[in-house]
């Protein structure tokens, strides 16, 4: 019988799920780390929330140890690499608690909105300062949503009932995702001079990082209102300050912070400003809810091997696992080349096995091409909720298979298919094991991909090599190798191009600056 150890406070159904499924369980929180691995090694499943921190000196200890569940999304307190090399499967419960989080979004527009939480506070005082707290309407308001996945959406519907406008910013979102949902679909640059309230609901990557800041500001309308119960880190906080000083930005309700716990803030003490302590996931059913979902995900893995919302681990049998390592390293890099190069919503997405390729258990090789494509943009990632994500986003996918190559004995082709265009990127293996880029958007190119690489599209001009030379050495960038590619004498040329150093948009907008550039990226791999 496998034996679970809750070492969190969390709700009881947890246990009492447990113990239904046949499954020993011990409920002991409140352990300090000697305690904990003291006591670890007997267990073959941990379900945590924040407290615990199974951190590599603990894990080392869990000798029986399969797998780890956090009640909850994020994963910081639990040391993923040490646990992936103990073969530790670590799973979280994305979904348990989107209902409180955008219900907590909808109650800070309200309390911005009306003043609610500054007038409470007035009246206590015994002050009845009715002229002083003027508020807005939310109905025929324009409502900005950064991100329209799970949470957003739920956002969108209860806004759209408010009888607001919704419009919403997603590289993801389909036009008939937008559609489903009763929303307009917009370019962030036209969500900003639009909305009246914007709601941030996109996780923090490279990508939505400081997405606003001054340069946002200056684009929206003066008197809009943002709320971010989101992650701290998308709003470059010193810049709401001073937006909200210079009278751009008439309100601000925070529940998320760049540096957590907030003991101190630039924004404290402004009475613009409504501040909660990460309450997004603070109520009895979102608890209760998260409970039973890590319960029942661990008690699945532990008993039949089903895998649920991990966050590290492949869907890959033992079996399969030595031929398809190769390939799960050039499907991964296929998909995140495809995904950093998207800029606009993808529709479909085919992946085509031919040669070798078609023999293999093609299941998980597309779970990591998704993976790769959907990661630059999304947060947590992995080889078995990329599927579902994708799904969610009404992407439409396929797999072809094919027998024969002329060329090559193994290839796998991405056709990826957006509202803008469609495209197709194709890799190989050269010497059994190393993954290679051989097609870009049907030109011939052969590139071994490293961990910084500028992509480059340009006209097949003469100058270009040796002015893009001299650009990058003067940046102090070294070029480790240079691959090209062209689809006729002066037509469509391509490179790829590896750096000892990052590419950083600075310099990506000054090579697309020279002459018959057409398109710069850095890419990270």
């Amino acid at each position: 019988m496998p034996k679970v150890l809750i070492s969190d406070k969390m709700s009881p159904r947890a246990e009492e799920i447990f113990k239904e499924r046949g499954i020993d369980v011990d409920v002991i929180t409140g352990m300090d780390p000697e305690e904990l691995k003291a006591c670890i090694g007997e267990y073959d499943g941990l379900a945590v929330r924040s407290s615990t921190k199974p951190n590599a000196d603990i894990l080392e200890a869990a000798t029986n140890m399969k797998v780890i569940g956090r009640a909850g999304i994020g994963v910081d307190n639990i040391d993923i690499n040490a646990a992936s090399a103990k073969g530790i499967v670590v799973m979280n419960t994305p979904f348990g608690n989107s209902i409180t989080t955008a219900e907590h979004a909808i109650a800070m527009m309200f309390a911005l909105a009306r003043d609610i939480p500054q007038a409470s506070a007035s009246t206590h005082d015994g002050k009845w300062e009715k002229s002083r707290f003027m508020g807005v309407e939310l109905t025929a308001k324009t409502l900005g949503i950064i991100g329209c996945g799970n949470i957003g959406a739920i956002v969108a519907e209860r806004a759209l009932g408010l009888k607001m406008k919704v419009i919403a910013y997603d590289p993801y979102l389909s036009e008939e995702r937008a559609g489903d949902l009763g929303v307009e679909k917009v370019e962030l640059d036209e969500l900003f001079p639009r909305a009246d309230f914007i709601s941030l609901h996109t996780p923090l990557t490279d990508a939505t990082r400081n997405i606003v800041n001054a340069d946002a500001f200056a684009k929206m309308k003066d008197g809009v209102r943002i709320i971010n119960c989101a992650r701290g880190g998308l709003i470059v906080e010193a810049d709401l300050k001073t937006a909200i000083e210079n009278g751009k930005v008439a309100g601000a309700a925070m529940d998320v912070f760049e540096e957590e716990p907030a003991k101190e803030n630039v924004l404290f003490g402004m009475e613009q400003v409504i501040a909660t302590p990460h309450l997004g996931a603070a109520t009895d059913e979102a608890q209760v809810n998260v409970a039973i979902q890590v319960a029942e995900q661990l008690s699945d893995y532990l008993l039949d091997g089903t895998v649920v919302n991990a966050i590290n681990m492949p869907s890959v049998s033992a079996e399969d696992a030595p031929k398809l390592a190769p390939y799960l390293k050039l499907a991964e890099q296929l998909g995140s080349f495809a995904g950093q190069a998207t800029a606009t919503a993808i529709k479909k997405v085919q992946i085509e096995y031919c040669g070798q390729a078609s023999e293999l258990n093609t299941k998980p090789l597309t779970a990591v091409v998704l993976q790769g494509l959907l990661s630059p943009l999304l947060e947590s990632v992995n080889m078995v909720s990329a599927p579902t994500i994708a799904k969610e986003r009404n992407i439409e996918i396929s797999e072809v298979t094919c027998d024969t190559l002329d060329e090559f004995q193994t290839l796998i082709t991405l056709t990826l298919t957006t509202e803008s265009q469609t495209r197709t990127l194709s890799g190989t293996l050269f010497a059994g094991d190393k993954p290679r880029i051989v097609e870009i958007k049907g030109i011939a190119i052969d590139a071994e991909l490293g961990p910084h690489m500028l992509f480059i599209t340009n006209e097949d001009k003469p100058g270009l090599i040796g002015a893009l030379g001299t650009l990058l050495g003067e940046n102090k960038i070294n070029i480790a190798t240079f691959n090209l590619g062209r689809n006729e004498e002066g037509g469509d040329a391509i490179s790829l191009i590896e750096t000892d150093q990052p590419i950083t948009d600075e310099i990506a907008e000054k090579v697309k600056a020279l002459d018959h550039v057409v398109r710069a990226l850095p890419l990270k791999f």
